[in-house]
């Protein structure tokens, strides 16, 4: 690449590319300042002056570049493969260098070529100084500059320049001094740390844990980490790339040139690593990788902790300074398990629940907006790093960035604060199953499958047209399973909801005979797949108390949710896509219909307590042709409505927690679009029909609030002696009627009724002890848009058998409603 040169402050530690001109200068008894330089020669600075979302940074990283303050006359430094074939610069005049610097030993070919080729993998034992039996042997690899002399402590000598970029010498002294680097150009010389007098900044613990696929803090050793070494500040810059020939940092830095930045290998670890001083907060780098064919590419960071915003793809180098302010609701939201608690969930897409708004914008207007629904969580859709907006974030490409389209990840950890401040917890998708092929992240990161199975048919995945991680991988491994807490423990995220199980947990998966092959017990079981699962589980629940995890899971997987010790896969809670398939199958017939296909409704009841189950109205039931939740419901304007409002009344009911997704808590009736979001018009005083979504969004508070009130509905959801069923044959009624039950034993009566007419002394069998039923919430009410038909006094229970209880009740049912009743 052509390096150029904008204009910076002479003072600052980067040089600026310039042709190799041979100079002479001698040795002097100090340390000899950097000459001045004219006001229009001025010297580019070591880290990029604005963040990665200044238009400079916006631009790609594989092709920005400052703009030339003067295009340098020599030639361009040697490329990977081409050092054969790339003509000489002038020979450097004998005895070029300082007076009393002796000649060093000169590179082998070989060295040398592979330097320049970006291919060497121990460019420390090259570069730097050494002691050599003459003195000290210093090499720098500075592409374009004129001349590099030494500084040290009453020492100011020029090294001779070998030519590409190299210069070398041998000062007679009996030890390695501190010594910083002088570095010349054509119109300017600066001052520089040298990185290769550097020793490892990674430790031994850390690559044996890497070793191992142990290392549970996996973001603290690999990736870029601004740090003070060796009493210097700059960064570290580390990967994990076993099969690389070589590897080196390219940023904004050195403008996208790496000629003069490899890094070194650390043992068998596959870990390169290079401190690189006075880079800092807000760099733009990349890893350039030599692969095993000789070819070279330009990778993102796998562990960077903040991405450009896209479609730009750089990594930026970061830092946390947020000072939470959560340490009360960090220390208590274990208190309670989270199955024996309410458990109300909102799913959020961020970027478009109020397009536009930033992470701290949204921390200003979302927390209270979900505090006054009354649910106890958010679950936020994927905010990893992504490239295409339109994969809602389910095509990861950044695992430890949150994405920067909303800012940077401080202003996302104000976000979670914020809502843990207004007592809601915070869950978030999580993608294990798959990843991107992006020529960019981690499809053949080192060139060869790393991430993915080396299978071709282990590692395409079928139906997204991604790669499936090599779960069997230890450091693969490693990667997601640190990646799963480092989110709870650096973002204080309350639970990961982790997408697509189904797919992670079955070979056979979306394929074909012959497109699989059976585990080594010939089963279709991915047994990698599962013990990965176990493991992270384990790790989340051991590191980070009062975290849930959820499983997308379809199938009837045994065990989602049974503890690992005890061979299950170790969730905590698992959606339940049975009950949200057959619920709304039923919900979508006609009233006259319905009773064709009352078991829809009453088979969850068969398995309600084989999992510990979330019902899910979530995204995926709002897009692609499926309908929102109201317009999915049959009849006019004003019976879809009430449908829903009664669905969700039975929702609530259910055994299990809820998860509604945005839009739907108002009977928005467009289908959900990642570019506009939610109809919020809808709900403007303005418009002619906001009364009826106001109505829709109050029920939802109010079914929060009472929920949130009545241990029963909440309490005993995965223990079946909270439930009992009242009548749940009443198939030509369309009707269901049920009670809960709180550890006291006290009752709660919920009956739905999905016809159209209103039915009056509708007699049902309910426990003995209560004097009376009052109605404590009805779907019908006139306040959420009903017809307002009500159970205004209490029900007084009569000695007469019902539903094989000595004792009944006579009640109004309401029209497409849900009534929920208590003992008085």
């Amino acid at each position: 690449m052509t390096a150029r040169k904008p204009s910076r402050k002479s003072s600052e530690p980067i040089e600026v590319p310039a042709a190799p001109q041979p100079v002479t200068t001698e040795i002097t008894t100090e340390i000899t300042a950097p000459q001045p330089v004219a006001a229009d020669h001025k010297a580019p600075s070591a880290a990029p002056a604005e963040p990665a979302s200044t238009a400079a940074s916006a631009r790609s990283a594989t092709s920005a570049r400052p703009a030339p303050a003067k295009r340098p006359r020599a030639k361009q430094p040697v490329s990977a493969g081409s050092a054969a074939t790339t003509p000489a610069p002038p020979r450097p005049r004998r005895g070029g260098g300082s007076k009393g610097v002796l000649p060093a030993t000169a590179l082998d070919d070989g060295d040398r070529a592979r330097l320049l080729a970006g291919e060497h993998y121990a460019p420390h034992d090259l570069l730097g100084a050494h002691l050599t039996r003459g003195g000290v042997e210093f090499r720098a690899l500075r592409p374009f500059a004129r001349s590099v002399s030494v500084l040290a402590k009453g020492l100011r000598a020029e090294l001779q320049s070998d030519g590409d970029g190299f210069f070398s010498g041998v000062l007679p002294t009996p030890a390695v001094p501190e010594y910083r680097l002088l570095v010349a150009y054509d119109d300017n010389e600066i001052e520089v740390e040298d990185p290769y007098r550097f020793l490892p900044s990674l430790g031994d613990l850390d690559l044996h844990l890497i070793g191992e696929g142990r290392h549970e803090e996996l973001w603290t050793a690999l990736g870029s980490q601004p740090m003070e070494h060796q009493g210097v500040a700059g960064t570290r810059f580390t990967l994990w790339a076993p099969n690389a020939r070589g590897v080196r940092v390219t940023g904004d830095f050195n403008f996208w040139d790496g000629t003069g930045f490899p890094m070194r290998s650390l043992g068998s670890t596959g870990v390169w690593e290079l401190f690189v001083p006075a880079v800092g907060e807000g760099t733009l780098y990349k890893f350039d990788i030599c692969r095993p064919d000789g070819s070279h590419t330009q990778r993102a960071d796998p562990m960077a902790r903040y991405a450009e915003v896209p479609p730009a793809n750089a990594s930026v180098v970061t830092a946390s300074h947020h000072e939470w302010q959560d340490a009360d609701w960090m220390a208590h939201r274990g208190d309670r398990p989270v199955h024996e608690a309410p458990f109300s969930v909102y799913e959020v897409h961020l970027s478009s629940w109020r397009p536009g708004l930033t992470y701290r914008q949204l921390a200003s207007q979302l927390p209270a907006y979900v505090r006054d629904l009354g649910f106890t969580h958010v679950e936020l859709m994927p905010v990893s790093e992504h490239p295409f907006g339109g994969s809602w974030g389910y095509q990861v490409t950044g695992f430890y960035a949150p994405t920067s389209r909303m800012g940077a990840p401080d202003d996302f950890r104000s976000l979670v604060d914020a809502l843990h401040a207004a007592g809601i917890g915070v869950l978030m998708d999580w993608v294990p199953a798959h990843f991107p092929r992006d020529d960019w992240a981690l499809a053949e990161f080192d060139g060869r499958p790393l991430y993915e199975h080396s299978d071709p048919n282990r590692a395409a995945h079928p139906d997204w047209g991604t790669l499936e991680f090599d779960y069997g991988r230890k450091e693969v491994r490693n990667f997601l399973v640190a990646n799963a807490t480092y989110w709870c423990e650096q973002f204080h995220i309350d639970g990961l909801r982790v997408d697509a199980v189904a797919s992670m947990l079955y070979l056979d998966y979306s394929r074909e005979d012959g497109q699989w092959s059976p585990n080594e017990h010939g089963g279709r079981e991915n047994l990698d797949a599962v013990a990965f699962l176990q493991e992270m589980n384990a790790t989340v629940y051991r590191r980070n108390p009062g975290v849930v995890t959820m499983a997308e899971e379809s199938t009837a997987w045994d065990g989602v949710t049974r503890a690992t010790e005890h061979g299950g896969l170790g969730f905590g809670l698992k959606w339940n896509m049975g009950w949200m398939h057959d619920s709304l199958v039923y919900m979508s017939k006609e009233p006259v219909h319905r009773k064709y296909h009352h078991d829809e409704m009453t088979f969850s009841m068969v398995y309600a307590y084989s999992e510990n189950y979330v019902l899910p109205i979530s995204h995926d039931e709002v897009v692609h042709g499926k309908q929102a939740l109201v317009s999915k419901m049959p009849g006019d304007w004003w019976q879809q409505r009430a449908n829903h409002r009664a669905y969700l009344g039975f929702m609530w009911a259910h055994p299990g927690k809820q998860l509604l997704f945005m839009g739907q808590e108002f009977a928005q009736g467009a289908e959900w679009s990642e570019g506009h979001g939610p109809d919020w018009w809808l709900l403007d005083p303005t418009y002619e029909a906001s009364g009826d979504h106001r109505g829709v969004r109050t029920l939802v508070t109010d079914l929060n609030a009472v929920y949130g009130a009545l241990p029963a509905l909440w309490q005993r959801d995965t223990d079946p002696e909270g439930f009992a069923w009242i009548d749940g044959g009443a198939a030509e009624d369309n009707a269901f009627a049920f009670l809960r039950y709180d550890a006291d034993g006290s009752p709660l009566l919920a009956v739905s009724h999905f016809s159209p007419v209103v039915r009056h002394d509708y007699r049902l069998g309910v426990p003995d002890g209560p004097e009376a039923w009052v109605e404590i919430l009805n779907t019908d009410a006139a306040r959420y848009g009903g017809s307002d038909v009500r159970n205004e006094d209490p029900l007084k229970p009569e000695a007469v058998p019902a539903h094989g209880r000595g004792t009944s009740v006579t009640l109004t049912l309401p029209p497409l409603a849900t009534v929920w009743f208590r003992p008085a």
